[in-house]
Parts: C-alpha cells; structure tokens; sequence
C-alpha cells in the first residue's frame, strides 16, 4: 500500500511539473509572424530597416527612448553622446533575444552604418565626415537585431552636422618694407 501511494506521489509530482512547465511557456518556439498577437517585447511588424531588419513595435508608454548630441572636437572630430531613458545597453555576448527595453544602438552617418554602439559615447573620426552638411543618425535594436519601433517609426534620432575645412582666418603676414617690418594689412597702408 505504502509503495502504491509513493508511486501516486511521483506521478502526481510529474504532472504538477508537466502542466507547469507547459501553462509557463516562454514562447520561444520561434518568432511570431506579422500580426500575430503582441507579446511581452512586442509585435513584431512586417516593415523593415535600410538592412532588413523587422521592426518590434511596442506601446509609446513603455517604449524606449534615444535622443543624439554631436559636438565638434579641437582635433576636428566629433564627440556623439546618446541619451537614452526606458533603455539599457547590452554588454557584448548578450544573448540574441529580446528583451524590453535592452540592445544595442546603430549609428549612421547620412544613412550609412557607422558602428553598433553597447554604450552611450562614441568619438567619430574627423575623416569619415567629408566638408558639408550631414546627418547623424542613432535608431535602437533588440539583442535579436529588431528595430525598437512605436507606431511604425522606429525609435531614432538624428542630428545635423556641418563639417568645414580650415580657411585662412584673414590675418596677414608680416611683410618687410624698406628694412622695417610692417604687419597692417596692406589696404590700410
């Protein structure tokens, strides 16, 4: 009788932890398609980034955010900082799966890749801004490389940057006339 309800006890502990694991399920079977219904880390949607990457559209309230600051350097590149809110950045190794509010940013420089950012600052090279107007471009990815999006539009910021060449600044040479040295401009003589 006693190894009768030892075997019950077993079984009923099987099926405790069976319909557990089952009613538990993370739902990592594999991505949901467009329009299947929205998940913890969003729906994902059938538009994609320049690189074909599916945006992962979650609700404005719970969506993270990024704004962009560029700032001209003496050496004549350019200091990014990222302000991010309702966001973390994954270190590197992190497993390729999303997770609200988590991930990696890109950076763009007139719609082309730069660099994936796992932090907040990045020093861009004064070589790779030719003289001219561009843009600067930060858009936040899951760890699973989806678009964090709200209402369609990915969550982005851009800044505008205008790169110059070194001009002479107008100041004259000192010239030597008769044996002295004069340093007006010549106009004013």
């Amino acid at each position: 009788m006693s190894w009768t309800r030892g075997v019950l006890a077993v079984l009923a502990v099987c099926v405790l932890l069976l319909t557990g694991s089952a009613g538990c399920s993370s739902g990592d079977v594999g991505e949901p398609e467009a329009g299947d219904s929205v998940t913890p880390v969003g729906k994902l949607l059938d538009a994609t980034d320049e690189e074909g990457r599916r945006y992962r559209e979650v609700a404005a309230e719970h969506a993270p955010e990024v704004g962009i600051e560029v700032q001209p350097e003496a050496d004549d590149s350019w200091d990014v900082r990222l302000t991010v809110r309702d966001f973390r950045f994954s270190p590197n190794g992190t497993e390729a799966k999303a997770v609200a509010g988590r991930g990696v940013a890109h950076l763009f420089l007139d719609g082309d890749l730069l660099t994936r950012l796992r932090g907040p600052r990045y020093r861009l090279p004064a070589d790779l801004v030719p003289r001219g107007t561009h843009q600067v471009t930060v858009r936040l990815y899951a760890d699973d490389d989806t678009v964090w999006a709200v209402d369609g539009e990915p969550v982005e910021s851009t800044a505008d940057i205008t790169a110059s060449e070194a001009e002479p600044t107008g100041a004259t040479q000192p010239e030597e006339i008769e044996g002295r040295t004069v340093t007006e401009p010549a106009a004013d003589r």
